[in-house]
């Protein structure tokens, strides 16, 4: 690989590691090729992206994006997201699904390093869409307590009538 080849990977993935809200690594050893693209895919539909990267080009892009340096040894895989929680769902259903091949190693969450039991204590976080109906839930609570507050009230006023 020349050294303009590896400007333009640094290049791209500082860009892409700015924007990220979790970054995971996992060690993919033994993974065969029909597993790994079909990671692949679910990121793809998650808006997850996935690389594989020599850990050396990703610390000079960490560096670069403002994140802290990792001690990356091994075979690396890159799983990385916009925000804090998809990421880390991702990375862990498919190494629940994988346990022997695939492994989390770690990662950098909210720009600090993350080891591989606090990316699984956000992967198990309700998603972005899951708080969503909860926040309507509690918001609607009120209004659904006062509607039913307000039918009783017609009820008993209709056999009082009655």
């Amino acid at each position: 690989m020349t050294r303009q080849e590896k400007n333009v990977i640094v290049n791209a993935l500082s860009e892409e590691f700015k924007s990220a809200g979790a970054i995971v690594v996992v060690n993919y050893k033994g993974s065969t090729h029909k597993k790994l693209e079909s990671l692949r895919l679910t990121a793809k539909d998650a808006e997850v992206k996935v690389q594989v990267a020599k850990n050396t080009l990703v610390n000079v892009a960490l560096k670069a994006a403002g994140m802290p340096e990792m001690d990356l040894k091994a075979e690396s895989m890159f799983i990385w997201s916009n925000d804090q929680i998809t990421a880390c769902k991702v990375a862990e259903k498919f190494a629940s699904e994988n346990k022997d091949t695939f492994v989390i190693k770690g990662g950098i969450i909210e720009g600090e390093i993350a080891d591989a039991a606090r990316v699984n204590a956000f992967a198990k976080l309700p998603g972005r869409e899951e708080l969503l109906g909860m926040l309507a839930s509690v918001w609607m609570g009120p209004i659904r307590n006062f509607t039913i507050g307000l039918d009783a009230l017609r009820r008993q006023k209709e056999e009082t009538a009655a």
